[in-house]
């Protein structure tokens, strides 16, 4: 059938030649920019989850960078309290030399304190300064805030981290469970023969937590002078020793260690003569030569704590605290309440906000007058004019109280870093993979296959001469009427 008004040839080939031309313009768009997915009308499924892609790879890319910002802080941080560890390493040198009075000179005891009073400036000074960004470090303001702590009961209160969640204050409760205790050994003034004296002369050695120490006495020496004896080795052995019931003689003798919990001990052995001598666990008990003592257990929020004498930790996921329980509240069973109100610093390592990818960390200040406890007294107080200074022969008290410090500044750094091994770094490592594979996923749908795309593009292109020449063919199809007509 034979036509002129309608060119039905024409259309079919005009529409076939759109599509390749359609094809072909996709083809060069893709090539050109590299991407499969320009538009939705590409790959609408594909675009959606594309582009959930690209948000979590942004989100990661950003969590592994605060990550690695947080560890420079870490590394901004833990330099500056290593020059603090050094400056208490030096005063704890100057203390010792000090201590030497049978050879040093008031003017050189002078001399030393003088140098420990700088030292002591200086280590001020580096908690105010030390800034990262304009942020500072270790002048407290990144500790966490504690509010209602009855300082009777508990002491030396460290808050670590804490996750507040949604919550803006945290509630602790302490509740003791099992008291702490000293070691103790008893020994008997009811002795046959000698009531409230020692029966026969006796050489016996005693050893504590600080080391030992061997005491001798001859016959008929009151118990009240062994006990003088005894003490006044105490700083040798960690042993002292009093009457069962003062100025009572025969009440007894209790050998007891200086120190709280399962590292403290007392151990008697006799070495000559003293057949009489027999140590017991207690008044009227059983016989024994040492006796250990006993950690405070306790529970915070529930969860069982770390016990080590009157000292009490806890390590959670929601909770990383210190804290040392007085000596009356470590031996009687009880609850304590306190908040934590707010404070702390808060990493962000996660790709998303929330709680799970969030650390809190909280960085107490290392000024003079936070190094130390309240128990052995604080730094500040052995510069001139302290209480525990070295013009004022408080070399011994001075030691204990810096020791203290150097405890506390390597507790600090030693949590920055099990932070920094623990919890950064690893994020950085496992977000590395994740990044590397979300990557790969985002590139396997959106990003163009060339091998693909150029035999696409070759087709389309052969398509399109080809609808070319075929769509000229149609038109001038209806010019063979003109041959009936003659």
């Amino acid at each position: 059938m034979t036509r002129i008004n309608t060119n039905v040839p024409s259309l079919i080939a005009q529409n076939n030649l759109a599509k390749s031309n359609q094809d072909l313009q996709v083809r060069l768009q893709r090539l050109s920019t590299g991407i499969k997915i320009n538009r939705g009308a590409d790959n609408p499924a594909g675009l959606i989850v594309s582009e959930r892609l690209r948000s979590e790879i942004n989100g990661i890319s950003q969590a592994i960078g605060n990550a690695e910002r947080a560890v420079n802080v870490i590394a901004t941080t833990e330099g500056a309290l290593n020059e603090v560890s050094a400056l208490l390493n030096d005063i704890k040198g100057l203390i010792v030399e000090a201590a030497n009075t049978g050879a040093f000179s008031k003017e050189e005891i002078r001399a030393n304190q003088l140098q420990i009073d700088s030292a002591v400036q200086s280590i001020t000074r580096i908690s105010n300064t030390t800034t990262f960004a304009g942020l500072q470090l270790l002048n407290g303001s990144l500790d966490y805030i504690t509010s209602g702590v009855n300082s009777s009961q508990i002491q030396d209160v460290k808050v670590f981290s804490a996750s507040f969640g949604t919550a803006t204050t945290i509630p602790v409760t302490v509740e003791t469970i099992n008291s702490a205790q000293t070691a103790q050994l008893f020994i008997s003034g009811n002795t046959a023969g000698a009531a409230g004296v020692l029966l026969s002369s006796v050489t016996f050695e005693i050893q504590g937590p600080k080391g030992v120490d061997v005491v001798a006495f001859v016959s008929g020496v009151s118990l009240s002078a062994v006990a003088f004896a005894i003490n006044q080795r105490s700083d040798n052995t960690g042993v002292s020793a009093f009457l069962a019931s003062a100025s009572n003689q025969t009440s007894g003798l209790i050998l007891n260690s200086t120190t709280f919990g399962s590292e403290a001990f007392v151990s008697v052995r006799k070495l000559q003569d003293g057949a009489f001598l027999q140590t017991f666990d207690q008044q009227n008990g059983s016989a024994t030569v040492r006796s250990t003592g006993q950690d405070v257990l306790a529970l915070i929020n529930g969860n069982l704590a770390l016990g080590d004498g009157t000292k009490i930790s806890l390590r959670s996921g929601t909770l990383n605290v210190q804290m040392n329980l007085t000596v009356a509240f470590a031996q009687n069973l009880g609850t304590q309440a306190f908040t934590i109100t707010g404070g702390g610093s808060i990493f962000q390592i996660g790709p998303t906000v929330n709680t799970n990818n969030q650390v809190g960390f909280g960085v107490q200040s290392v000024a003079a007058s936070r190094l130390g406890n309240e128990v052995v007294g604080f730094l500040n107080s052995i510069v001139s004019g302290g209480s525990s200074s070295l013009i004022a022969s408080k070399q011994r008290e001075a030691s204990e109280i810096v020791e203290a410090s150097i405890d506390q500044v390597s507790t600090l750094r030693g949590q920055f870093g099990a932070f920094e091994r623990n919890t950064l770094q690893t994020s950085i490592r496992s977000q590395q993979i994740a990044l590397e594979n979300l990557t790969a996923s985002e590139s396997s749908i959106r990003d163009t296959d060339f091998a693909k795309e150029t035999s696409q593009l070759s087709r389309a292109q052969i398509l399109v001469n080809a609808g070319t020449s075929t769509l000229a063919l149609a038109n001038s199809s209806a010019q063979n009427v003109l041959a009936l007509l003659g």
